[in-house]
C-alpha cells in the first residue's frame, strides 16, 4: 500500500533558503496550510538539530487553518565551497474524531498513516551588487531620518525665533510706556511746584504791600461821609 500524499501545503515548497551573512542569526519561515475538512497534527525534523532552532516544531493544525514556522539559523562560519547538506522534513497525520493524546497518535501510527514532504536548506551571500544596493539604501534611509530630523529642528527654531522677537517687542513697548508714565509724572510734579510757588509769590506780595491792607477802612470812611452828607442835607 502506498503511503498518502501530503495534506497539507507549504509554503515554501522544497528549498528554505538563509540569506547571509551568518554572524548573526538568520530565520526562514516556512508556512503550513491545512485545506482539508480534517484536523491535522504535524512535526517538524532536520538533520542538524544543533544548529537550528524551530519554533514551534509540532502542533496541531484546525481546518482551513495556517500556522507559520520559524526556522532560525545559528551563526556559523559560512565557506561557500561548503556545498550545504542540511534537509528537513515535515510529518503529517490526521487526526481522528475524538483523539485527545497526540504523543499516543504519533506512537501508534503506522507507516502508511504518516504523510512527509522534504525541504533542503539553500544558504545564499549578497553579491557585491546587492551589497552595494543594501548599504546605498541604508545611506538613504540614514539621510532622509536626518533630513527629517534637521526640517524639525529648523521649524523649532524659527518658532522659537519668532516667540524672542514678539517678546522682546512687548519688553519694548511696556518699557516705551514706562518712559512715558515718567515724564507725565515729571511734568505734573512740576506744574504742581510752580503753582506752589505762584500761590506763595502772592501771599508774599499782599502780606507786605500796606496799601492792600488799608483799602477797606478807607472805603469805609468815605461811605461813612457820603452818607453823613445827604443825610444831613435831608435834616436840614
Amino acid at each position: 500500500m502506498s503511503r498518502l500524499e501530503q495534506v497539507l501545503i507549504l509554503d515554501p515548497p522544497s528549498d528554505l533558503r538563509f540569506r547571509g551573512p551568518f554572524t548573526d542569526v538568520v530565520t526562514a519561515n516556512l508556512k503550513l496550510r491545512n485545506p482539508s475538512d480534517r484536523r491535522v497534527c504535524f512535526k517538524v525534523k532536520t538533520t542538524a538539530p544543533r544548529r537550528y532552532c524551530v519554533r514551534p516544531n509540532s502542533g496541531v493544525i484546525d481546518p482551513g487553518a495556517t500556522v507559520t514556522v520559524s526556522v532560525m539559523l545559528q551563526p556559523f562560519d559560512y565557506d561557500p565551497n561548503e556545498k550545504s547538506k542540511h534537509k528537513f522534513m515535515v510529518q503529517s497525520i490526521l487526526v481522528p474524531a475524538g483523539a485527545s493524546d497526540l504523543e499516543a497518535l504519533w506512537k501508534d501510527a503506522k507507516p502508511d498513516d504518516l504523510m512527509d514532504s522534504k525541504l533542503r536548506c539553500v544558504f545564499e551571500m549578497p553579491s557585491d551588487l546587492e551589497k552595494v544596493n543594501e548599504l546605498e539604501a541604508a545611506v538613504n534611509a540614514s539621510s532622509g531620518a536626518r533630513a527629517g530630523a534637521l526640517s524639525t529642528d529648523d521649524t523649532e527654531t524659527r518658532r522659537l525665533t519668532d516667540e524672542c522677537k514678539r517678546l522682546q517687542t512687548e519688553v519694548e513697548k511696556l518699557l516705551d510706556e514706562n518712559h512715558q508714565l515718567k515724564d507725565e509724572g515729571l511734568r505734573m510734579r512740576k506744574a504742581n511746584q510752580l503753582d506752589s510757588s505762584v500761590s506763595r509769590s502772592s501771599a508774599a506780595m499782599l502780606s507786605k504791600d500796606p496799601s492792600s491792607r488799608s483799602l477797606p477802612s478807607l472805603l469805609v470812611v468815605l461811605a461813612a461821609v457820603f452818607i453823613g452828607f445827604f443825610l444831613g442835607k435831608f435834616v436840614l
